[in-house]
């Protein structure tokens, strides 16, 4: 007799156990969820990097050139008067970049594009899709920020600069990073879209006049209302730090006061500018 095969009978495939589906997923926490949106967020910028560039340096150098070249060489700016300008360019670049770079986007986001839905929709705190923000910002204004040195070097030649406080300059070029941001935060969030461009108006003007870069806040002791003005400023502490760093020998705030007022600053914005977006997210 010939014995008849028997199929084998198949085996279902079991049941994908839900606690494994959870680990394949956990690694997307938070932090991988925000990195995820801030190399995208990189992404884009380096796509367009000529173009980011051009619209953040052109104004510091302009200003470089004007004042430190043109105006020392025909003899109405005082030689030296780069050892002043220089550093507080470079605070002037890394604010104002931190502060473009996040306010207008943010404007655009909540009211035209409504892109920021999207963002709010991943598995994130409200808190830190505004912590991406800022971070990011405040990346493309360090970029910024080390731009002007090159420039400044191809403009005048030689720019001031110590070795030893190499670190220091760099944490305090971050900080205005995030000083500048942390503002920009706060105009995008609080100023309604069809108010921006006047509040642009408003408050770049002043920011960038007040804000010790062309010179050195402890001159101004004779003009003491002006003086207090620009103490009032978050950018004069990155100037004058900066400056204190770069050319010691200029009169300037002492480098630790600029460091905390800079930090205390920093805290403050942050705290207002992540209550308006909270605001504007769940509004």
């Amino acid at each position: 007799m010939t014995a008849t095969p028997v199929p084998a009978t198949e085996v279902p495939d079991e049941p994908e156990d839900p606690a494994v589906a959870l680990a394949d997923l956990a690694p997307w926490g938070p932090w991988r969820t925000g990195l995820a949106i801030l190399r995208r967020d990189l992404f884009v910028t380096g796509r367009e990097f000529p173009i980011f560039l051009a619209q953040v340096i052109l104004q510091p150098l302009f200003l470089l050139f004007v004042f430190g070249k043109v105006l020392t060489e025909l003899g109405y700016a005082r030689p030296g008067y780069e050892q002043v300008l220089f550093p507080g360019l470079v605070a002037l670049a890394a604010v104002l970049t931190g502060l473009q770079s996040t306010a207008l986007p943010l404007v655009i986001e909540f009211s035209y594009s409504n892109e920021i839905e999207d963002r709010l929709l991943a598995p994130l705190p409200i808190g830190a899709v505004a912590v991406e923000k800022v971070v990011f910002a405040a990346m493309r204004a360090c970029v910024a920020a080390a731009v002007m040195f090159p420039v400044g070097i191809w403009i005048l030649g030689s720019i001031p600069w110590q070795a030893s406080t190499a670190a220091a300059v760099v944490v305090m070029t971050v900080l205005g990073a995030l000083l500048g941001a942390a503002m920009g935060l706060i105009l995008g969030t609080f100023v309604p879209p069809n108010r921006i461009n006047v509040t642009f108006a408003l408050v770049l003007t002043p920011l960038i006049f007040t804000g010790s870069s062309q010179y050195p806040w402890p001159s101004l002791s004779h003009i003491r209302w002006f003086q207090v003005v620009s103490a009032l400023n978050p950018m004069t502490y990155v100037s004058e730090g900066l400056r204190g760093l770069m050319a010691p020998g200029v009169p300037h705030i002492q480098t630790w006061i600029c460091f905390v007022v800079a930090i205390g600053y920093l805290v403050v914005l942050m705290v207002v500018g992540m209550a308006g977006f909270i605001r504007r997210a769940l509004g």
